[in-house]
C-alpha cells in the first residue's frame, strides 16, 4: 500500500469522488497530492466516472478498491470511514443531483450522508461555459455552498472552455485547489438540529 496511515499529522481518510469527465482519467494526480499531504485516500467514481479511470492503477496507488456501486446487502464495508471528501471533477449532473438530495449512485449517497454527518466536503467542478451557464447548475452550486460545502469554481480556478474542447484543457487543471480548500476549512459543518 502506497498511501500513508490514518494517524498522520494532517491525515485522516479522504474520499476522492471522481465524476464522468475526461479529467477523471488524471485523478491519480489528486491522489498523489493528498498522500503527500498525509492522507489515506479512497477513490469512489460515479458510473460515468468509471469509464475514464484506471481502476487497477488507482487501487494499487491507494491500497483500496475503487468503488462505484452500492454494496450488496450483508457485504462488509471495504473502505474506512471518510474524514473528508473532495468531489473532483464534479460534473453538472452530479452537482445538480446532489443539491436535490438524489442518491441514485454510490457517490451521491456518500455525499448526501456525509453532508448530514458534518463531514468536510469540497466540490471542484470542471465543465464547459455552456453547461456552467445553466441556471440550475448555478443554483445548485449556491445551495451546496449555503449548506457548508466548499465550492471551488470560477474563472479564478479554471477558465471555462467552449463545449467540445475540455480535453484540450486537462493539462492546466490545478489539482491542488481542492486540498487547499480542505486545509483552509476552520471547522466541520454541523447539521442543524
Amino acid at each position: 500500500m502506497n498511501g500513508p496511515h490514518r494517524g498522520s499529522e494532517r491525515g485522516g481518510v479522504l474520499y476522492v469522488i471522481a465524476c464522468g469527465s475526461p479529467l477523471a482519467g488524471h485523478v491519480g494526480r489528486l491522489v498523489e497530492l493528498a498522500q503527500q499531504d498525509g492522507r489515506e485516500v479512497c477513490v469512489v467514481v460515479t458510473p460515468d466516472g468509471a469509464k475514464f479511470v484506471d481502476r487497477p492503477a488507482l487501487a494499487r496507488q491507494t491500497g483500496h478498491p475503487v468503488r462505484s456501486r452500492y454494496k450488496d446487502p450483508g457485504d462488509p464495508d471495504v473502505l474506512p470511514q471518510a474524514d473528508a471528501m473532495i468531489v473532483c471533477p464534479a460534473t453538472v449532473n452530479t452537482v445538480n443531483k446532489w443539491a436535490a438530495g438524489i442518491t441514485d449512485t454510490l457517490a451521491l449517497g456518500l455525499l448526501v450522508e456525509a453532508q448530514g454527518k458534518g463531514v468536510p466536503i469540497v466540490a471542484v467542478p470542471f465543465t464547459n461555459v455552456a453547461m456552467a451557464g445553466h441556471p440550475a447548475f448555478r443554483a445548485s452550486l449556491t445551495r451546496l455552498a449555503e449548506w457548508g460545502v466548499d465550492v471551488v469554481f470560477g474563472e479564478h480556478v479554471v477558465p471555462l472552455h467552449p463545449p467540445g474542447t475540455g480535453e484540450r484543457h486537462l493539462h492546466a487543471f490545478p489539482w491542488g485547489v481542492g486540498l487547499a480548500a480542505l486545509r483552509d476549512r476552520r471547522c466541520p459543518v454541523t447539521p442543524a438540529a
